[in-house]
């Protein structure tokens, strides 16, 4: 390889990393459905329609990828995006894809699922006796 070039394959190889990671479909919805908050993956599931196996499996590799931080509380586990410039990088590359950045942002995560049992969406409520 010539030297000259190699600043650019780095570079390159470096920016390739993340948008490789986030590169299919089911992986920008995922991040969509996260947003700026944080989601567990039975919120996800109520979120995308899809099986907990398949998104736990895109999970695992956003979490490889560095784009997601993780925390347990319970049995739950929540999901972060650990850089939320990357939601911009989505809602950017909607007028690439001839999509409106309105239509996208408007997908971005800010409600609960009522049929999501996790404590985001379900929360604990104290009896009003205990207090």
């Amino acid at each position: 390889m010539n030297m000259k070039n190699q600043p650019f394959t780095q570079i390159s190889k470096q920016l390739a990393e993340p948008l490789s990671a986030i590169a299919s479909p089911q992986r920008i919805a995922i991040l969509l459905a996260i947003g700026k908050g944080e989601a567990c993956v039975c919120h996800l599931e109520t979120a995308l329609g899809l099986r907990q196996a398949y998104i736990s499996q895109h999970l695992m590799a956003l979490r490889k990828a560095d784009i997601l931080q993780d925390r347990r509380e319970g049995r739950y586990v929540f999901y972060k995006i650990k850089n939320a410039s990357l939601l911009d990088l989505i809602t950017a590359s909607a007028s690439l894809s001839g999509l409106s950045t309105e239509a996208v942002s408007s997908l971005i995560n800010t409600q609960v699922y009522p049929s999501c049992e996790c404590p985001q969406c379900v929360p604990v409520l104290i009896p009003v006796t205990s207090l």
